[in-house]
């Protein structure tokens, strides 16, 4: 607070026209702390287990194209068996060379992420950039689905 050390005339206070910017940086500096304290805690790297989704279904397209990723790492496009050098070939087939249909992506359990990563990269060269992938609904009965 600024102060004046002149006595005042006619018994009034001057006007202090100086602006006191000590509140102002205590509480930026304050804030500062905050974020350099918070930042590293939102990129914190965790193996996680993803859990069953409770996203409301989507209506099923009249003949959807389903792609399987088996155990074996092997490829099923809907009951058949499809090698990975055919994979384009056979969906432009299927979906006469239409690749803005949604190529439903379905996986086993086993299956690691970075071999379905794989399957959705091969799916993106062939042109096929709508991807959904397919999971179980949860039903809010407890462990069905989840692993302990």
């Amino acid at each position: 607070m600024a102060v004046s050390l002149k006595e005042p005339q006619d018994g009034e206070l001057g006007e202090v026209a100086d602006i006191n910017v000590t509140p102002f940086i205590d509480v930026i500096l304050v804030l500062l702390i905050i974020f350099m304290v918070a930042a590293p805690l939102s990129t914190v790297d965790v193996a996680v287990d993803l859990p069953v989704s409770n996203a409301q279904p989507q209506p099923r397209p009249d003949t959807p194209v389903f792609l399987t990723v088996k155990g074996d790492l092997s490829l099923a496009l809907g009951n058949d068996a499809v090698p990975r050098e055919a994979l384009q070939a056979t969906l432009d087939q299927r979906t006469n060379h239409d690749r803005e249909q949604r190529v439903f992506l379905r996986a086993d359990g086993a299956v690691s992420y970075r071999d379905l990563m794989e399957v959705m990269n091969q799916l993106r060269s062939a042109g096929y950039l709508k991807i959904a992938l397919v999971g179980l609904e949860d039903t809010g009965q407890g462990a069905a689905g989840t692993r302990p």
